[in-house]
């Protein structure tokens, strides 16, 4: 007897940093593409917020001085579109958190945010395995996911393999 196959969605996993407590404020962004299970593209960028003023740079080591001649928003969520066509979803973990920066800088930019749902990773970590707390290095650890916290890209590829070890448990969210 043949197996069903189910296609597996594709989705963009994502993590800002931001400058200050602005949520327009951005800094840093990093998107993993996923189609049927795998990571097929992922991207970093440096982001000069609208502000010289740096908040959060104990937290994720980005000053000023490292983005001061990067790209604005708009210049980087621009070329990060097409990273979107085609996904059924995004995640991020506290994704509330995450929607609100894209937004806000959305706003900012004069650009209309996705038009996908969203998930949240610590909301399936939490439903999925029972995982508390559930900070991202706590469910990473849990999981046996590498992770380099708040380097954007290592948390939005953290995110991408939660959503993977979810869908190959067979657990919805």
């Amino acid at each position: 007897m043949a197996k069903t196959i189910v296609s597996s969605p594709s989705f963009v996993a994502l993590d800002f940093e931001t400058a200050d407590y602005g949520r327009d404020s951005a800094c840093a962004v990093g998107l993993v593409r996923v189609e049927g299970q795998r990571i097929v593209d992922e991207v970093r960028f440096l982001i000069r917020p609208p502000r010289r003023e740096f908040v959060f740079t104990y937290i994720h080591n980005i000053a000023w001085a490292d983005v001061e001649d990067q790209p604005t928003f708009r210049t980087v969520w621009l070329e990060t579109r097409p990273l979107l066509r085609g996904a059924e979803y995004m995640v991020a973990h506290n994704f509330g958190f995450d929607r609100a920066v894209l937004e806000a800088c959305c706003e900012s930019a004069r650009l209309r945010p996705p038009d996908l749902g969203y998930r949240c990773t610590m909301k399936l970590a939490r439903c999925a395995w029972g995982i508390f707390p559930t900070k991202l290095p706590d469910v990473c650890r849990s999981l046996g996911i590498p992770l380099d916290h708040h380097d954007p890209l290592s948390d939005a590829r953290a995110c991408a393999h939660i959503v993977i070890r979810a869908i190959q448990e067979g657990l919805c969210f």
